[in-house]
């Protein structure tokens, strides 16, 4: 079934490159499918930016950003009404949630420019982030038809690995193309998933990129045809998320997430480059507060991505047969490990086989070393995951951690034996301090920030007004909004808590605060040109306000239009009179505080 794309894709250097036919819609998963209906996906003509017309088709490079929406994340505890008005401020409404990690797909009114959207929400202290919902491409940088050795299974210890644990118990999940599950050296192994795309079971691959994935992490072992994954006794899951051409969205991929953590995954493989979205870090997240681990391709532009380190998903990096870096992979403070990733034997859709190359394999091969080590200790935390596979890789490069190999190149026995002897024996508390409001007078939705840290990793914070729990946030990074609206004047202490997944807890400092309800307006000082006053040309408008707390935002409107808004307490505008009839014009300022109280001024001037 195909749609009309109703969102063309932007490219990332603001040139836009609009779809010219159709292509498959798809949804956002379960919980949106009524209300979102279909969504755009990238159609077979390619986006206009410039900076991908030389890279591979399938580099793992970001592509554009769908026109017209944004992911939005609020603060937990943040009203639904106030989260409406935030959205009101650029006139764009939700089209629908992802319940698990209270993520907001919104839609903007036809014509607004996305990034300046963005960049306006982004201030809005209520909002935890805001992202474009980028387009990325499957990170596959060259494909080799020959018949090589499958170097990448002794290299990292694989069989004797078999020897403890094959994956037997581990469901993996696959959030790609589809897979292949006709493939005579996948078929036993796969179980039903879910095409998040079309919204529908049919999981067969539209591309191919998917069954090699799957092969490289799940290959049944010892059945006399082709080769053998890393975890040739552990399930296959396809979740399809991406369009036909390959592409998919950072929207489609957080949602597969949470669809394969509800759905029995404990291992989810993105051989995409999403380690830098807030959006799909929320969703791992979630993973891991069910148990779950996800793993992502670093990408393949073989440059330094100044993608901040995250421990919500493991970045992978790809190396060669040497223990060498692959030229192509991606590098930065975001990588954890790195695993072989050039010629790697795999499955191929209709029931072939080929090497293949990326760090879309160096993925796959480090998840199946995960599901290998849940399947040797199912007691396993996340954290403790972690820990055991960093600690065991083999360190290549500068000792210690380096932005090229994270803390080495896995080695699947090494990992497989520790867990499997592994005993967890975290007790120390995470360490959470406030670090705004620090104290004294608060009015309105207050944004609470918080810093937190622990030895192993924060899993739930929630935030304490005198004593009584009035927000839990689940997904990092944690940040609450406290709605004074149901309380009255007068004095109150900010408590925070942070848990780890040992049950670990650990308790803020009070910070006491002042609460007064403001219900004064601002006042517009300052209007000009003012009533009466003959404009022609460029005609320069200027705005300020005051409040007795402060003014959070001004807009301006000339003759029933809104030209321009600004965060604070003033507004200047070049307003071109050269394209408006002679006579008289209408010139309105408005003015908000942080309790959404507000007024306006206007003025008649003349041309």
């Amino acid at each position: 079934m195909s749609h009309q794309c109703p969102f063309p894709v932007i490219s990332s250097d603001n040139r836009r490159g609009y779809h010219t036919g159709s292509a498959p819609g798809f949804t956002l998963g379960l919980a949106l499918m009524a209300a979102l209906g279909g969504y755009a996906g990238i159609s077979d003509a390619a986006p206009a930016a410039a900076a991908q017309a030389n890279a591979p088709a399938s580099s793992g490079a970001v592509l554009g950003w769908a026109k017209g929406r944004l992911l939005v994340g609020p603060r937990a505890g943040l009203s639904d009404r106030e989260f409406d008005k935030v959205l009101k401020s650029q006139n764009a409404r939700s089209k629908g949630r992802f319940k698990q990690t209270n993520t907001h797909v919104i839609e903007l009114p036809a014509g607004v420019d996305e990034v300046v959207a963005m960049a306006a929400l982004k201030r809005d202290r209520r909002l935890k982030y805001v992202e474009l919902d980028m387009a990325v491409a499957p990170s596959v940088s060259v494909n080799d038809p020959s018949y090589l050795k499958s170097w990448a299974l002794p290299k990292i210890q694989t069989p004797s690995a078999w020897d403890i644990a094959k994956g037997s118990g581990v469901v993996i999940a696959i959030l790609d193309t589809g897979v292949d599950g006709s493939h005579p050296d996948l078929a036993a192994n796969m179980v039903p998933g879910w095409n998040m795309y079309d919204n529908n079971a049919d999981t067969s691959d539209v591309q191919g990129h998917g069954t090699s994935v799957s092969g490289a992490a799940a290959m049944v072992g010892n059945n006399n045809a082709g080769s053998a994954g890393v975890a040739w006794g552990a399930k296959i899951m396809p979740v399809r998320i991406s369009a036909p051409d390959g592409y998919g969205y950072f929207s489609t991929i957080a949602q597969g997430i949470n669809w394969a953590a509800d759905n029995g995954a404990k291992v989810a493989n993105v051989s995409y480059g999403v380690s830098g979205s807030s959006t799909v870090q929320s969703a791992a997240q979630y993973m891991r507060s069910k148990g779950g681990v996800v793993v992502a391709a670093a990408g393949n532009s073989g440059v330094l991505e100044s993608i901040a380190a995250h421990d919500s998903i493991l970045s992978v990096s790809a190396t060669d047969s040497n223990d060498a870096r692959a030229s192509w992979s991606s590098f930065g403070s975001y990588v954890d490990v790195a695993a072989p990733g050039v010629s790697i034997y795999a499955t191929t859709r209709g029931g072939s086989y080929a090497n293949v190359s990326g760090t879309s394999f160096s993925s796959p091969i480090t998840a199946a070393t995960v599901a290998l080590m849940m399947s040797a200790n199912s007691r396993l935390a996340p954290a403790d995951i972690d820990r055991i596979l960093k600690s065991t890789a083999a360190d290549l490069g500068t000792a210690g951690f380096d932005q090229y190999f994270g803390y080495g190149r896995v080695d699947a026995y090494k990992a497989v034996a520790t867990a499997k002897s592994y005993v967890a024996s975290d007790t120390q508390a995470p360490a959470i301090s406030i670090t705004s409001p620090t104290g004294g007078a608060v009015t309105g939705v207050v944004p609470v920030d918080v810093s937190y840290s622990d030895n192993v990793g924060v899993t739930r914070a929630e935030l304490y007004v005198n004593g009584s729990k009035v927000a839990t946030d689940e997904t990092g990074p944690f940040a609450f909004a406290w709605d004074t609206a149901a309380y009255g004047d007068g004095s109150y202490t900010l408590v925070t808590k942070a848990y780890d997944a040992a049950g670990n807890v650990g308790t803020s400092s009070t910070v006491s605060v002042t609460l007064g309800n403001d219900a004064t307006a601002p006042v517009i000082t300052s209007l000009t040109p003012v009533t009466g006053a003959t404009v022609s040309n460029t005609q320069k408008v200027s705005v300020s306000a005051t409040d007795n707390q402060n003014v959070t935002r001004i807009s301006l409107t000339i003759d029933g239009k809104e030209v321009a808004n600004a965060y604070g307490s003033s507004l200047s505008y070049t307003w071109n009179t050269r394209k408006v009839a002679k006579g008289a014009h209408n010139i309105t300022a408005r003015a908000w505080d942080a309790a959404a109280n507000t007024t306006s001024k206007s003025v008649t001037v003349y041309k």
